[in-house]
């Protein structure tokens, strides 16, 4: 079975619902990094800031390694990447990693963006609608 690690923000609601389709499809699929919520990065800021450290401190810490492994492991053993739009930086990161690795990258915007951006031609297909995911992923399985 594919594993499909579905990339996005942390205050994405698309993320969950776009995790338990694609399951239904056959898919194993890690989303468990949503479970931290919404503000997940904000408190960890919050509470690096108030021991007095800076982000280049806190990037060492046992908070930000344990996440990044975490993260990088789940990244690593999936065969598919699925970012979904709009997202930042990290999400585009995680999908470029994955991209270098050889794996297969999707890209889905459920709307299309206020600004456009050409660099998006470097995942394997950018999709507007969950049919047209759906299209893609039936060629994976």
């Amino acid at each position: 079975m594919k594993k499909v690690y579905v990339i996005g923000s942390l205050r994405s609601q698309h993320v969950r619902t776009l995790a338990d389709k694609i399951r239904q499809l056959g898919f194993e699929v890690f989303d468990d990094w949503h479970a931290a919520g919404e503000k997940a990065d904000d408190h960890w800021m919050e509470y690096e800031r108030e021991r007095g450290r800076t982000y280049q401190e806190a990037l060492e810490g046992h908070a930000a390694q344990h996440t990044f492994n975490y993260d990088l492991q789940h990244l690593e053993d999936s065969d598919i990447g699925i970012l979904v739009a709009p997202a930042g930086k990290s999400a585009h990161l995680e999908l470029g990693y994955m991209l270098g690795l050889g794996r297969t990258g999707y890209i889905y915007m459920p709307e299309e963006p206020e600004r456009w951006d050409v660099m998006v031609l470097f995942a394997d297909k950018v999709c507007f609608s969950w049919e047209e995911l759906v299209e893609e992923l039936q060629k994976d399985l």
